[in-house]
């Protein structure tokens, strides 16, 4: 068995400082909703509170390549900024809706 290692320190409402025996990131949202970006890697999680399901995935890259002309390479990069500013999106809204 390896040795794992989790903290997770919340600077604030909204934004936390993840530390590991692999490295940190952070993640910002709040239950339902998450981003996590840690170095070059960005993954939108989303679920329904309590009940265990949730789905995650990776937002800064596609799934598999894709065989397009080069001239659509930069359409396909778009794609996946669009991703990334609708899951921040959510999570912002999400945030302001659960506030008391």
């Amino acid at each position: 068995m390896g040795l794992r290692f989790q903290k997770r320190i919340r600077l604030f409402k909204g934004l936390t400082l993840n530390l590991s025996k692999t490295g940190t990131s952070f993640s910002l949202g709040g239950r339902g909703a998450i981003v996590n970006i840690r170095g070059d890697k960005v993954t939108g999680t989303v679920g329904i509170p309590g009940t265990g399901l949730s789905y995650r995935d990776r937002l800064d890259k596609p799934k598999e390549p894709l065989e397009v002309p080069t001239d659509h390479l930069a359409a396909g990069r778009s794609v996946n900024v669009w991703k990334i500013l609708a899951v921040l999106l959510a999570v912002v809204v999400f945030m302001l809706l659960m506030k008391p």
